[in-house]
């Protein structure tokens, strides 16, 4: 009996150390490594054998064949380069000393995370309730418990502000990495008074043992008064952080070959108004439409014809201020241009009864003082005439 339980004393503790690692290490300790996507990095697994007992370990879970895995005397290292999303997965160090099995399992996160943020509309205006959307592009994971978008004023989330809703789209990829493209949607409160220069839309990635931030800065404009003259202010949607775009010089490209295909609203004075064009010079294949108008969109006159859209703007309609906005398929990204129109009369039946009278009153005058000059004339013949003879 007592040399039965001799022999399977040493198996239940091999068990016990399976269970608890004993002493294989992993470095890193962490038993969920995270890797950006095109990342590099190392996993190494030791184990000491006490006496003459040589310890073998290797990694499992991989193909070894692709020769990312070394090993050698106690040691075996697992090395992770240009990692993509099908390099995740769990990955297993087992090593043993003469009898006694080890093992440690550690979690691979391969996530995406560039500073790519558009914001819709590129700026507000100080004083009006407002929709603004913040859309984080080609990230994985995409669910919430991994990444957030919040909106700040400052350092802090922005009060007052009412959640409109999350999208979650798949970003159009060249490659096998399914990616994603995220959106969020908020309703703001007229902002305080003196109102901010800029609020800020906050993308953050949390994931164990990582926490990443990228900002995107949205201009807050001061809206003008009816007197002023006309202004077009042109805040271009870009995926690089913090940049504004002006419209290309003639002749020069809107987009570089190297960055993100992104739309780009010209506008043009004609008579009585402005033509604003919107155009993406991003090969075949992609199109342009104008999303939103001040007022009604299917009031102004538009045409639209692949990679470009017009759209015209006339004073005389009277048409409100505020954001004319165009977007791009595929890839969701918008363009934004707000405009002040100039000063009109509108032509609502009183203005016109109004007009009517005045004219009627001129016309009026203009009879009786005819009338007065015909009769002054007959006056002054009638006294100069001779007297008729006997």
């Amino acid at each position: 009996m007592e040399r039965g339980l001799f022999l399977v004393l040493p198996l239940f503790l091999g068990l016990l150390q399976q269970g608890r690692g004993g002493p294989l290490e992993v470095e890193p300790r962490e038993r969920v490594v995270v890797v950006a996507v095109g990342g590099s990095m190392q996993l190494t697994c030791r184990l000491d054998c006490s006496g003459p007992r040589a310890a073998s370990v290797q990694w499992r879970g991989l193909d070894t064949s692709l020769g990312a895995v070394q090993s050698g005397a106690g040691s075996s290292v697992l090395s992770v380069r240009n990692a993509s999303l099908s390099t995740a997965g769990t990955r297993v160090c087992v090593g043993s000393c003469g009898n006694l099995t080890f093992q440690q399992n550690v979690k691979l996160l391969v996530f995406a995370f560039p500073d790519q943020l558009t914001v819709s509309p590129v700026a507000l205006v100080a004083g009006l309730d407002q929709e603004v959307a913040c859309t984080a592009h080609n990230v994985t994971p995409a669910d919430p418990d991994a990444l957030s978008l919040s909106l700040l004023l400052g350092d802090r989330e922005l009060e007052g502000v009412q959640t409109l809703g999350r999208d979650e789209e798949e970003e159009p990829q060249e490659g096998e990495d399914m990616l994603f493209r995220v959106t969020e949607r908020w309703l703001l409160p007229p902002l305080g008074t003196p109102a901010p220069s800029a609020l800020h839309c906050q993308a953050t990635m949390r994931l164990p043992g990582l926490q990443l931030s990228h900002r995107q800065p949205i201009p807050v404009l001061h809206k003008l008064t009816s007197r002023e003259p006309p202004v077009m202010t042109s805040l271009e949607a870009t995926l690089d952080q913090g940049s504004i775009h002006s419209p290309p010089s003639p002749g020069k490209p809107g987009n570089s070959s190297t960055g993100p295909c992104l739309p780009e609203i010209h506008q043009s004075p004609v008579p009585g108004g402005l033509e604003l064009l919107c155009e993406a010079a991003c090969g075949p294949g992609v199109a342009v439409r104008w999303t939103q108008a001040p007022g009604d969109l299917a009031a102004y006159e538009r045409r639209e014809a692949g990679a470009q859209a017009w759209l015209s703007v006339l004073w005389a309609a009277c048409n409100p201020e505020g954001w004319f906005q165009c977007r791009l398929d595929p890839g969701g990204q918008m363009a934004s241009l707000y405009v002040v129109p100039e000063i009109c009369v509108p032509l609502t039946s009183e203005a016109l009864w109004t007009g009517s009278v005045v004219l009627g009153l001129l016309f009026l005058v203009f009879l009786i003082y005819r009338l007065w000059k015909c009769c002054w004339a007959r006056q002054l013949l009638g006294s100069s005439a001779p007297p008729e003879p006997n």
